[in-house]
């Protein structure tokens, strides 16, 4: 398989593995809270990562040291404010809401009619799964959700481009360790850390790893092989994966128009990509 073939399902795992580490990170919220489940997932991954990939930081330039920063930015308060609205709302909508982020970034970037076809598709699933009938969503938890899809579009559009200038291995270790210096904080000052026991640790290791450490690697992969905004339409698979590890995982029953919102997004991923393979070949 050649190696710009990896970029699809190097997207796939990620999102999978994400969205499981996610179900399983809000078991830990009722003992951590969403700050201190957020630290010691980001700070597990980032030592794990050091462990394997050992990266060299003492011959990074200035501006890949501001490349990192940046990565990092995005990727500490895309997480925090993303468990902080699941806290508040379901995984399912959360995912959903969070993704009108890479969706912007894929309309504002699209250079062909098609993309937009695709992201208007997208869009259409979008509309379906957000339960505009209940009255009692909370508006703090949309916003959160909301405010962690913009982070997401910037995250895509750092990783994007540092990974043209840095292995994809030192980007994601240096930025999770960076991303740990500012978030523990949040952990610190909410308490949330206070309550950790060995066995929330383990847990908080398996999230760490489903939900960072793992699924960032192969964000990075992929983003170093597909552009920009069709790995945002790539994304629109998030709340589907997002819904089914609601059902696996918290018992979260998917209605009719949720099952077509998921058809939707996945149609315009599959479309997405069918023309993203397309014209590789061409070239």
């Amino acid at each position: 398989m050649k190696k710009r073939n990896l970029a699809i399902p190097a997207a796939l795992l990620s999102m999978m593995s994400v969205q499981g580490g996610a179900s399983i990170a809000k078991y830990l919220f009722p003992f951590l809270g969403p700050a201190g489940t957020s630290s010691l997932r980001i700070g597990l991954a980032g030592i794990l990562l050091v462990l394997i990939n050992r990266p060299k930081i003492y011959l990074f330039t200035r501006s890949q040291w501001i490349y990192c920063f940046a990565y990092a930015i995005c990727l500490a308060f895309m997480n925090l404010l993303f468990y902080y609205g699941i806290q508040r709302i379901p995984l399912g909508l959360g995912v959903t809401v969070e993704f009108i982020g890479p969706l912007a970034l894929a309309l504002v970037t699209s250079k062909k009619a098609i993309d937009i076809c695709w992201a208007l598709l997208a869009a259409l699933g979008i509309m379906l799964i957000v339960p505009w009938d209940n009255n009692g969503v909370d508006i703090i938890g949309l916003l959160l959700a909301f405010s962690a899809g913009l982070l997401w579009a910037g995250y895509i559009v750092v990783g994007g481009r540092i990974t043209k200038r840095m292995k994809g291995t030192d980007v994601v270790t240096t930025g999770m360790c960076i991303a740990t210096l500012l978030i523990l904080p949040f952990g610190v000052f909410s308490h949330g850390l206070d309550n950790l026991t060995l066995r929330l640790t383990l847990i908080g290791l398996g999230v760490a790893v489903f939900s960072s450490a793992l699924p960032y690697s192969l964000d990075l992969i992929a983003l170093k092989r597909l552009p920009p905004q069709t790995f945002s339409i790539l994304q629109s698979l998030q709340p589907a994966f997002g819904a089914l590890s609601g059902l696996l995982f918290l018992g979260e029953i998917l209605t009719a128009r949720q099952w077509i919102a998921i058809i939707c997004v996945v149609l315009a991923s599959i479309g997405a990509t069918t023309v993203h393979s397309r014209s590789k070949q061409k070239q």
